[in-house]
């Protein structure tokens, strides 16, 4: 092939210059709008699906397909911002609809059960566009101190640095082959011994061990597995699940104490990535509260960022500060909701329960609401806060050498 030709779904040879050529689907459906008439069931999701193939760009091995997730944001982002920053009304507006139309794509995406890059695309971008708006806008004015923007660039490689631990392996549990999968039938029903965090071995040497114990130091909790922890089935991955691990449907995967799955990340957050996760969400914070403070001293000075970001006289008076001031009310609606996610997870991990195991005790009735409803605790795993830390900090590491005296 060369730069500009590629294999398309169909296995057929294309060319770059003839995209636009034998869309059957789309030609058929202009015909129909042109007609007045109604569109065949399925006719949207074929013409999405040319476009999808169709979109690519010139590569050396062949023309490279683009994920169409991948362009909104860096197309409309900039446009919006800028378009905000021309008039407070417009601002208002802009960065009102933001949220409501994110949250929309996400509740569309999430009950057709499709994994997407539009979130991943849209924080990185976004991090990026504000790093660049940054130095371009602020620094210049004389205001921000060669430290300062030292301190805030490896704020922002430390938070990739964790985003990219983050997106590796959440401790996906191996999938069987045809010829391994082990049968489901003769299961026993009662609570098995395990670990003190729940997670148990597939076969019985496995299960004879702890996984994932309580560093000494800590705290040393029971060997004996909480009542109603019991080895599980999936019937999607056939294979017996350890007790707090989950299916994603998204990911099409069990993982091993399975938390959700992040759409920012596009991917599980579970055992072995849970603590990049944080990590990454509390440089995220860090970040952005000094970056956002730094703006508001430069473009609002003599205020309070709080009092900045609600009353700046001069904000609108030149493009610059008004493209600078607008970033900033977008960091701060970004990171009021990342603060949020954040404080959920630090609550959960407090009480040692997960995204999941909230979930199902909220829809089982089987937990408690604290906390004004911002943590469920389902008493299973609760062990105290210090013990519930040291569980979550521990977890990911190799199991600890039990020595004979343990085990007489």
């Amino acid at each position: 092939l060369c730069c500009c030709e590629y294999v398309d779904r169909r296995g057929q040879r294309n060319h770059l210059a003839a995209c636009c050529c034998d869309c059957e689907e789309l030609d058929d459906g202009c015909d129909r709008w042109l007609t007045c008439k109604s569109l065949p069931p399925g006719a949207l999701e074929r013409i999405a699906d040319t476009i999808a193939d169709r979109l690519r760009v010139p590569w050396f091995s062949g023309a490279v397909k683009i994920n169409v997730s991948l362009v909104p944001p860096l197309v409309l982002l900039p446009v919006f911002l800028h378009v905000a920053a021309l008039h407070f009304l417009l601002g208002l507006i802009i960065l009102t609809s933001l949220p409501v139309v994110v949250l929309w794509y996400y509740y569309l995406t999430h009950r057709r059960k499709e994994r997407t890059l539009f979130f991943l695309s849209l924080g990185l971008f976004s991090l990026g566009y504000m790093y660049y708006v940054f130095l371009r806008e602020v620094v210049p004015r004389g205001h921000v101190e060669y430290s300062q923007v030292v301190a805030l660039t490896c704020g922002l490689i430390l938070m990739l640095a964790a985003l990219s631990r983050a997106k590796k392996d959440p401790g996906y549990l191996p999938i069987p082959t045809g010829n391994e999968k082990p049968s489901h039938q003769g299961l026993p029903n009662k609570s098995v011994r395990g670990s003190s965090s729940g997670l148990h071995g597939i076969s019985g040497a496995a299960s004879s061990r702890a996984v994932n114990g309580e560093s000494k130091g800590y705290c040393r909790m029971s060997a004996e597995q909480p009542e109603g922890a019991k080895k599980d089935w999936c019937t999607k991955c056939q294979l017996v699940r350890p007790a707090r691990a989950g299916h994603c449907r998204l990911c099409g995967r069990c993982v091993r104490r399975l938390d959700h799955h992040c759409v920012w990340i596009n991917s599980c957050v579970g055992e072995h990535n849970h603590q990049a996760f944080i990590l990454a969400l509390s440089f995220f914070m860090l970040t952005s509260v000094y970056g956002i403070t730094l703006t508001l001293h430069t473009i609002c000075r003599g205020r309070t960022p709080f009092v900045a970001l609600f009353y700046c006289p001069g904000a609108y008076s030149d493009y610059s500060s008004a493209l600078s001031f607008t970033c900033v009310w977008y960091c701060a609606i970004v990171t009021a909701g990342m603060g949020y996610i954040l404080l959920i997870q630090l609550l959960n991990i407090s009480y040692n329960v997960t995204e999941r195991e909230a979930r199902l005790a909220l829809r089982d009735n089987t937990g408690r609401r604290l906390l004004g409803g911002l943590v469920i605790d389902t008493g299973q795993y609760n062990r105290g806060l210090l013990c519930n830390w040291g569980h979550f900090l521990s977890l990911g590491s190799s199991p600890p050498q039990r020595s004979a005296e343990d085990i007489v």
